[in-house]
């Protein structure tokens, strides 16, 4: 009898170790996320991560090599990369505000945001792990050494719907993301190549000249648009000032591949003596907007206020309040989508459409 309890007894132990080695469920999993978010607002919570992401919002998938760093509270420097055209963005955010930087341009715009509180992006591992404990419908399966979550993706262009998430079993780090639209579509795909907790940063790791002297700046000027979306005639002096610099070639125009139900072509037309080379695409219909496109003569641009959108290949800047105006660059081109009723999320997919296209 005794030898029968010791037996069972060892079957009971056994038993109880191996459920404590089994597989854990989405909520065990959920609270351990919730300790790496607290950790990550604790008075030394950093991360460093880099990776590739690719977007298929325009005629052909275009590359980004992507690099992230974070350190609390709010410092922020994420680095954007067109593979194709070695143009490089920088989104910054330290002590004096949010910074979206172009340092091969010397162009740089500066945000009174609070970025990126409330706002996701898909790279920011915060938004990632905010996106899995948010929704209690989240599903949990698992891939060999990760976690793959399916939940609810909440990105300020309503055209992304869903994405997967895959985390690394034993640290959590995330390893991959792809953002479907309402049809089940990949849009955006990241795949991290690498992702460090508690990095060194240096003092300037953050710093905004630090940052801009990364490039090689050429002064210029920006084409301004009145509240009707036309070319605003630059101040006295501003012209002499360009004639000393060097004056960019044509560029290609790019038509939007999307255009909203109800809206039709209008006209285009090329603003003549412009030494930025701008031309002005109208549409109209149920909106009415234009497209302003331009390679200016760069110099340091301040707006304030002003919202950051991320629109996935870049980072634009949404100005006005009847009357908006988004702005953003994509190889040394200026875009400036203006309209009084034109919603923001029809304006993202407008130039997501532009994106990676080929001048006519």
């Amino acid at each position: 009898m005794r030898r029968i309890t010791w037996v069972l007894a060892i079957i009971m132990s056994v038993a109880l170790v191996l459920a404590g080695c089994g597989k854990k469920d989405a909520a065990s999993v959920v609270k351990d996320l919730n300790a790496v978010s607290d950790k990550l607002e604790s008075k030394q919570g950093a991360y460093q991560g880099s990776g590739t992401m690719t977007l298929y919002t325009g005629e052909q998938p275009q590359e980004y090599k992507v690099e992230v760093w974070y350190k609390n509270p709010s410092y922020y420097r994420i680095s954007l990369s067109n593979v194709q055209k070695d143009v490089t963005q920088i989104v910054l955010r330290n002590d004096e505000g949010v910074f979206v930087l172009t340092p091969s341009l010397g162009k740089s715009f500066r945000f009174q945001s609070d970025w990126p509180d409330n706002q996701g992006q898909v790279y920011l591992y915060q938004t990632l792990l905010r996106g899995i404990t948010a929704d209690n419908n989240r599903q949990l399966t698992e891939e060999g050494d990760n976690y793959v979550f399916e939940v609810a993706a909440n990105y300020q262009s309503s055209a992304l719907v869903r994405q997967k998430i895959w985390l690394a079993k034993k640290t959590y780090e995330p390893k991959q993301v792809q953002v479907s639209d309402s049809e089940a579509k990949v849009v955006v795909d990241v795949k991290f190549d690498s992702f460090k907790f508690d990095p060194e940063f240096t003092k300037d790791s953050f710093d905004m000249q630090k940052n801009m002297a990364t490039g090689t700046p050429s002064q210029s000027t920006v084409a301004e648009v009145d509240e009707n979306g036309d070319p605003v005639a630059a101040p006295a002096g501003e012209e002499n000032a360009e004639q000393v610099t060097a004056e960019p070639g044509d560029f290609g125009v790019i038509e939007p591949e999307y255009i909203p139900a109800g809206v039709t072509f209008k006209d285009y037309h090329k603003i003549e003596g412009n030494k930025d080379h701008a031309v002005l695409i109208r549409y109209e219909g149920d909106y009415q907007y234009t497209i302003m496109e331009a390679r200016p003569l760069d110099r340091a641009v301040s707006l304030a206020p002003a919202t950051l959108v991320d629109l996935g290949f870049t980072a634009g800047a949404l100005t006005g309040d009847e009357q908006q105006t988004l702005t953003w660059m994509d190889d040394g081109v200026e875009f400036r989508i203006t309209s009084a009723n034109l919603p923001l999320d029809e304006m993202m997919q407008i130039a997501a459409s532009m994106q990676g296209q080929s001048g006519k």
